[in-house]
């Protein structure tokens, strides 16, 4: 297209302006939701990397319930967040094996 040549835009319809902001909502919630589990998870993995059993055996609970609430809340799969709590499950108990 020639440079300095405006490009004509359909008007956007009252249901995709709707869509939209449903659409920006939500992206806005699962990135709220996304965060709360990452950063519970780096808190856990944390303790792991110091060697903190009692820390991280804390932080279990807290962090297996972030992750079943983003299952609920459709932020992530069921497959991943069992994953994710099975890797952090083997990295505690191989962490209470070696004490």
């Amino acid at each position: 297209m020639a440079q300095g040549t405006a490009v004509k835009h359909k008007k956007k319809s009252k249901s995709v302006l709707k869509n939209i902001r449903q659409t920006e909502r939500r992206a806005a919630v699962n990135r709220m939701n996304r965060t709360r589990v990452r950063t519970a998870m780096r808190r856990m993995r944390a303790a792991l990397a110091a060697g903190d059993v009692a820390g991280a055996e804390k932080l279990a609970s807290p962090t297996f319930s972030e992750l079943d609430r983003a299952i609920r809340r459709r932020t992530l799969t069921e497959n991943t967040a069992n994953r994710y709590k099975s890797r952090l499950t083997l990295a505690l108990n191989a962490l209470k094996a070696k004490k």
